[in-house]
């Protein structure tokens, strides 16, 4: 009987052991949610998609697959169109982001499409039908960008590039950007077509999709002013004001636009 004994108990300790381990997979499982969803990161003007590194690299370490655009900055129709077709090859969920200029061509990429689940617009405009990128960075006053251009390269259909100097590029665009760092962006910087900053936007996802807004309080792009006028009028879930902080606020301050993202992913995920 005494041995009989031993062997039920230790069957019985290891039945305990099974259902402990049962139990908690199931409350890791019910932590989490079942699929994440992939992230579409669009970059803006005078950016390139290696700006996004920071933030690739905190997302993929939680889990999140992420796709970095190459945005033509070309037109806001053309730009849309091209980061659309990103969003109809994605099987699930996707939380797409914006930058800059970016935040008007996820703003009409979005349209149409209902497997994005949430926009975040990082110091990004949020334009309303009909009104252009040029237009919403002087509404307020604050942007110095104008007098930081080159001279435009002509095109040979007429339109301009516009470029950021190189000797003025890091005050007016990366300031809080080690001075190194912000030499290799300089060089490596995308231009947009002046056309596609007077591109008036149609009508926006932000109006059925729910949306977060980060941006800096020393951005001379698009004033800070400007930054929260537009996320409140699209009625933002959450507005963050990074203090100090420059347009490039992902490049900066990596962990906070992560989380921002990653906030936006679990809010919004079914």
């Amino acid at each position: 009987m005494f041995k009989r004994f031993k062997v039920s108990a230790a069957l019985l300790l290891g039945t305990l052991g099974l259902l402990g381990l049962a139990a908690n997979a199931r409350a890791q499982s019910a932590a989490a949610p079942a699929t994440r969803p992939t992230v579409v990161l669009v970059h803006g003007a005078f950016a390139e998609s290696a700006s996004w590194n920071g933030v690739v690299a905190r997302l993929a370490r939680d889990g999140y697959p992420v796709v970095a655009a190459a945005n033509p900055l070309r037109s806001v129709k053309g730009d849309a169109a091209f980061v659309a077709a990103i969003l109809s090859s994605i099987k699930g969920p996707v939380v797409l982001v914006g930058h800059s200029y970016g935040g008007a061509v996820i703003s009409a990429a979005a349209v149409g499409h209902d497997n994005v689940k949430a926009l975040v617009y990082v110091a990004a405009f949020l334009p309303e039908a009909g009104e252009t990128s040029l237009g919403l960075s002087g509404k307020f006053p604050g942007s110095t960008l104008g007098g930081a251009l080159a001279a435009p390269v002509v095109l040979s259909d007429g339109n301009q590039d516009l470029y950021i100097r190189p000797d003025r590029f890091r005050a007016q665009f990366a300031a809080d950007v080690p001075a190194a760092e912000a030499v290799l962006m300089a060089a490596t910087q995308r231009p947009i077509t002046q056309a596609a900053l007077g591109e008036p936007s149609g009508e926006p996802a932000w109006r059925t999709i729910p949306s977060w807004a980060i941006y800096g309080s020393a951005d001379l792009n698009i004033p800070a002013a400007a930054h929260a006028f537009m996320a409140k009028r699209a009625g933002a879930r959450r507005i963050v004001e990074v203090k100090g902080a420059s347009h490039v606020v992902m490049i900066s301050h990596p962990d906070q636009v992560a989380a921002m993202i990653e906030e936006a992913a679990t809010a919004t995920a079914q």
